[in-house]
């Protein structure tokens, strides 16, 4: 008789060097990727180039400040820039957007650490003077950048940044109809609001620390300019 084939599932002949079992895939940690030293620095010089940008653009203007004006002003070589910018226009779009981005997202944190019990008055003061520390705080430049050099953007880049500002403006509309339902508003909430804004904008053509008011004295002078004081007995 024909001898039998050996099973697939025979153990290997004794001596045979079975292959070993292959390692398990690895998993890939959830959530982005550490930054490297690198991308930090490049980060770092990033938001350099946009901090000596805006500042270029106040002083001496959008349309007569050179890429290598920028460049000069922060170290780099001429060319540098435009490893982070495809041109200047790219520039000056993110100094007002990414500016008008980071100013949303610390305004929702200040009224979420406010509470939800607040006065309308009370959020419209945290409002106000957060408004002033991003007015004239140490990262302000994007907010006069704005005022100043808002029709070098193109169509499309005003749109965008538009699209940020107006989510700033709308977290302010609750605290404004809720004075106004009090009866402690000056104005119509929705005209209100544009004063408002129209108004402390413009303190970045004329403030100065060195004239003695703090930038809380300055918010107690709007809220009592832009609304009524409380009854006597009534919560502020």
């Amino acid at each position: 008789m024909p001898s039998a084939k050996p099973s697939s599932s025979a153990a290997p002949p004794a001596g045979a060097n079975p292959q070993p079992a292959a390692d398990p895939p690895q998993r890939r940690p959830r959530g982005r990727p550490r930054k490297t030293a690198e991308d930090q620095d490049d980060g770092n010089r990033r938001r350099k180039l946009m901090d000596k940008a805006a500042r270029l653009f106040l002083s001496k203007g959008y349309a007569a400040t050179s890429t290598r004006d920028i460049a000069a002003a922060v170290g780099m070589h001429s060319g540098s820039p435009y490893y982070h910018f495809k041109s200047k226009s790219a520039l000056l779009h993110a100094v007002m957007a990414e500016g008008m981005a980071e100013a949303l997202q610390s305004q929702q944190l200040t009224l979420q650490a406010l509470g939800d019990g607040a006065s309308p008055r009370e959020q419209l003061r945290v409002l106000v003077r957060h408004h002033f520390e991003i007015l004239l705080g140490p990262r302000s430049g994007f907010i006069p950048v704005m005022l100043y050099e808002w029709r070098s953007l193109t169509a499309a880049q005003r749109k965008d940044v538009a699209r940020i500002k107006d989510a700033y403006e709308a977290d302010w509309m609750p605290a404004l109809q809720g004075l106004a339902r009090q009866g402690l508003l000056q104005a119509e909430p929705a005209v209100a609001r544009l004063f408002i804004f129209g108004a402390l904008n413009w303190s970045v053509s004329w403030y100065s620390p060195k004239k003695g008011l703090s930038l809380d004295a300055l918010a107690e002078q709007a809220m009592a300019l832009f609304t009524r004081a409380p009854a006597e007995g009534a919560h502020p």
